[in-house]
């Protein structure tokens, strides 16, 4: 098969795999903030948590039939694209697929109508019932996924067959292989950190508009207050993750690190170009001495570099080298917001400060940035293998010409961009709207109340103005 046709396979996997993870990344802190929110309400009576909850249970459902449409084209290309790859890997693989629809996505799916129709039908018990069923159907579904992921990368628990095929030899060796929890815990941290900056970032957008929209305050304090708390746990993990990683795939570290040698006390190489070709970083700046220290917890200790392998089972080290950075700048950019938030809440000005609002607003998308960078440093840092180690790429592809490859590629990118433009589009308008019915008109219904005496303030001294339920007659209609 030419190194075309090779190529071409990659790039469409990538494209559509890159669509998907954004909508289940999503769909998985979504759900679990929806659940959040009616536990909230049960607990409080608060009518405003139930008005959250309506209101992202809207842009849930259609996250979660997006997520279900995009993932739907993955699993042909394995059998079209990747056939090789099916058959040596299907005696380990196709159970834990198998296990994910029948554990997790039937589970998520079964009670998705009940969680979506079922709110004046059913208890407000038996509701938040199923709402936290689909959040932890979510979460199951990504315990499989990942545990997929996590066995190409570190394998374990298999033999071969006759056949050249891998077979299992130990269930629970090949769930819970040697990468498999660190990258369960980075990824599920993700998705919460994903989530929180898109409903701080609605919340921020709509502040802008209407400083006393109460339900906007809620989202945005509820999402700053996770990015504070949650962010130091996802870089320890994160750390965790990539020693772990240097132990199993020491290639992979050396390319994110931009270590063409093996050295002790090598520094950490904060910004530069790789150049595969010379084999250096071109304008590096690098601090001596912390990358071993940050790696191995010794200051002479020794890192292996790209020259332990041949070239051809390196890695391409520019992608990984920058993308692993996005990542990682990303993470500190939230947690300095979160910083700031804090300092902000306390000064009582978190919802008055329009610079910090808007941050957070262009801020919102940061999380999926984030992901797509962290994929493509764990998938293009596992190269040239898809089993690493064990399962080259080329060995992996269908024997398919690059035109029939080709032509199915821009077919994908036509589609997905008209179909999942317009889907995005749709969230988009749906977050536009404002979470609270209260928005429109709200200066003139400050002076009304205010002129009755039904201006309040909340527990920092700023104006409140009561919510209009849907008896008041200045309610109007839901925007």
């Amino acid at each position: 098969m030419s190194e075309l046709a090779i190529d071409l396979a990659r790039i469409q996997f990538a494209f559509t795999v890159s669509f998907h993870i954004i909508f289940p990344a999503f769909s998985i802190g979504l759900a679990s903030y929806i659940t959040v929110l009616e536990a909230l309400h049960l607990k409080t009576r608060d009518h405003q948590y139930l008005e959250l909850s309506k209101y992202w249970t809207k842009i849930f459902a259609v996250t979660f039939g997006m997520g279900v449409v995009s993932g739907i084209v993955m699993s042909y290309q394995f059998g079209t694209n990747w056939g090789v790859f099916s058959d040596k890997t299907g005696p380990v693989l196709g159970p834990l697929m198998g296990y994910e629809v029948l554990t997790a996505f039937f589970l998520e799916a079964g009670f998705l109508g009940i969680m979506l129709f079922g709110r004046n039908r059913v208890g407000e018990n038996l509701h938040f019932l199923a709402t936290a069923t689909v959040a932890f159907g979510t979460l199951l579904s990504a315990t499989w996924i990942l545990a997929v992921n996590s066995w190409m990368q570190t394998p374990a628990g298999f033999a071969y067959n006759e056949l050249g095929q891998f077979v299992v030899t130990s269930w629970f060796e090949v769930i819970f292989n040697p990468s498999f929890p660190y990258r369960l815990v980075h990824m599920v941290i993700a998705a919460y950190l994903t989530t929180a900056f898109v409903v701080a970032g609605v919340g921020a957008w709509h502040l802008l508009r209407a400083p006393h929209n109460q339900l906007a305050r809620i989202s945005f304090s509820m999402g700053m207050w996770m990015a504070i708390l949650v962010t130091p746990i996802q870089i320890v993990a994160g750390d965790l993750h990539g020693l772990n990683t240097l132990e199993h795939q020491p290639m992979k570290v050396a390319a994110m690190e931009g270590h063409f040698e093996t050295q002790k006390g090598a520094p950490l190489i904060l910004f530069g170009i790789p150049n595969e070709e010379t084999e250096t970083i071109d304008y590096k700046v690098a601090i001596p001495y912390l990358g071993s220290l940050i790696l191995t917890h010794k200051i002479d200790g020794e890192i292996k570099g790209l020259d332990a392998v041949p070239k051809e089972e390196r890695p391409p080290v520019a992608i990984v080298f920058w993308s692993f950075r996005i990542m990682v700048a990303i993470g500190f950019l939230m947690l300095a917001i979160g910083l700031i938030s804090v300092w902000l809440r306390r000064k009582k000005t978190l919802y008055e400060t329009p610079w910090f609002l808007k941050l957070c607003v262009w801020s919102a998308p940061c999380g999926f940035v984030a992901i797509l960078s962290g994929w493509i440093t764990t998938e293009v840092g596992r190269q040239p293998y898809t089993v690493y180690g064990l399962l080259t790429t080329a060995e992996s592809v269908s024997p398919i010409d690059a035109s029939a490859v080709g032509a199915s590629l821009a077919v994908f990118v036509v589609v997905y961009f008209a179909i999942f433009g317009a889907g995005i589009y749709y969230l988009l308008k749906l977050m536009r709207k404002s979470p609270s019915k209260y928005e429109q008109d709200m200066d003139v219904r400050v002076v009304t109340r205010l002129s009755h005496g039904q201006l309040g303030k909340d527990k920092n001294g700023n104006p409140v103005v009561a919510p209009l339920g849907p008896e008041d007659p200045q309610s109007g209609e839901e925007r």
